[in-house]
């Protein structure tokens, strides 16, 4: 997969590799591909944005929250307004939504993805039914703390070879066992973290 968070040249910068150095790319490839796939599974989305659109679709129930402006339908993060088609129905029988509004406010504009779409003064229709949307799924760009944490993750991960069964010495330190999770990973990743995830 090529939707890695971090690239091979900042992993090797990291690691103080030098850059023509292309001895160690499989590994570190590997790794910065691990590292980012454990991102997604830990926080529960995906930051890089579909190439083109996709379509998906919704069962109402449990996804329709009643605000004081109308029914906000909570769908996976769209990146991108620009070919978003919202429809209800089911089978090959759909009809075009107009009305909505995309939510949170302002979070294209603001660097983070679109999670619902208001149905202003109005209603989803009948909960057994479903809403297809098309779109391009995933954020507008990778945001920075994410970034880190994928190298981070992806320097420990191709450090790992060098400590078997988790143990790991220095001189400085004497020997110790590796902690689970990486504390500088978590705190940059933590606040991404979908509801249920983690």
């Amino acid at each position: 997969m090529a939707n890695e968070y971090g690239t091979l040249p900042a992993l090797k910068e990291k690691l103080g590799v030098e850059a023509d150095d292309d001895s160690r790319d499989a590994l570190l490839n590997s790794a910065l591909a691990s590292a980012s796939r454990s991102i997604d599974r830990a926080t529960g989305r995906r930051f890089w944005l579909d190439a083109t659109t996709v379509q998906r679709s919704y069962r109402l129930g449990g996804r329709v929250v009643c605000e004081d402006g109308g029914e906000l339908l909570l769908v996976d993060d769209v990146g991108t307004t620009t070919g978003l088609v919202v429809e209800t129905g089911s089978g090959s029988s759909w009809t075009a939504v107009t009305g909505y509004e995309t939510s949170p406010d302002n979070a294209l504009a603001d660097g983070r993805p679109v999670t619902g779409l208001l149905r202003v003064n109005g209603t989803w229709g009948i909960y057994t039914g479903r809403v297809r949307v098309t779109a391009r799924f995933g954020w507008p760009a990778v945001p920075d703390d994410v970034t880190e944490a994928a190298l981070i993750q992806a320097t420990r991960l191709y450090k790992r070879k060098d400590s078997p069964e988790g143990i790991i010495g220095s001189a400085e330190w004497g020997v110790r066992n590796l902690s689970r999770r990486d504390p500088d990973v978590w705190a940059l990743i933590e606040p991404f973290i979908l509801p249920g995830f983690g």
